[in-house]
């Protein structure tokens, strides 16, 4: 824990080369990162980021805007700038940690890599309307995608206590509209699942038009949550990415 209400470090280390920022997937929280913190420490400091209206954060009004929650976080992560970031997002995490890359660049610091996982690339525009449905339509849309755990999907007081998180994000998410400026000139690495029915492999491969940078696609078996079943590779491959690019950066 830190003082800083969106800034969460499981496994503080002062002393770590580079830091990992890790977003959080719709209706997630910081804690889907703790194991990522407790394999990648102490070689990097990952730091995890809290969104508000969820956890210890519940009584807080949610932000329902890329956007806002973009502008937010960057100015959080300014006093950590010291030592090269890289950013890793999940799902929704992938699109706020594209934007959060964008303000980053435009106010002089560039990121040693971006991270984007089960999403398709900014630009590529879906009609999705999940935040207007019912309750019960937004919880099959999270059974759908396997992504919460089958236990809270099962207690109906755990599932109505999330759902306001739910809806919001989903919501940040459906009314996110890609504005055009510059490529982002750090690399950015996308992974992917190749059963995931919210990336198709255009969609994945279209990650390549927002960067001047260096662009790689590595692509798994699973859906939408193949990160679960393949945590190993990918922090396998953050590690070697973030390590490399930090000797390179110093």
């Amino acid at each position: 824990m830190s003082g800083d209400a969106w800034i969460r470090r499981f496994h503080p280390v002062s002393d770590a080369p580079t830091r990992l920022v890790c977003f959080p997937h719709a209706g997630g929280s910081a804690t889907f990162y703790f194991p990522v913190s407790r394999v990648l420490s102490p070689e990097i400091d990952v730091i995890a980021i809290q969104y508000p209206g969820r956890q210890d954060r519940r009584s807080e009004s949610c932000v329902d805007s890329i956007g806002e929650l973009a502008d937010i976080i960057a100015a959080h992560l300014e006093p950590l700038a010291d030592k090269p970031i890289s950013l890793f997002g999940h799902s929704m995490g992938a699109m706020v940690a594209f934007e959060v890359a964008r303000r980053m660049e435009k106010g002089g610091t560039q990121p040693l890599a971006l991270f984007a996982s089960g999403r398709r690339a900014p630009s590529c525009h879906r009609d999705e309307r999940v935040h207007l449905a019912s309750d019960d339509g937004l919880i099959d849309e999270l059974k759908s995608l396997s992504g919460t755990d089958s236990a809270v999907l099962g207690d109906e007081e755990i599932l109505r206590m999330i759902l306001p998180s739910v809806r919001s994000d989903y919501k940040a998410v459906e009314t996110y509209r890609y504005q055009e400026g510059p490529l982002l000139n750090c690399p950015i690495t996308v992974l992917t699942g190749d059963n995931d029915p919210m990336v198709t492999a255009r969609e994945a491969q279209a990650w390549a038009n927002h960067t001047n940078g260096r662009f790689d696609l590595k692509v798994y078996p699973g859906g939408h949550f193949f990160i679960n079943d393949h945590a190993t590779a990918a922090m396998r491959l953050i590690r070697a990415a973030a390590g490399s690019r930090a000797v390179l950066a110093a």
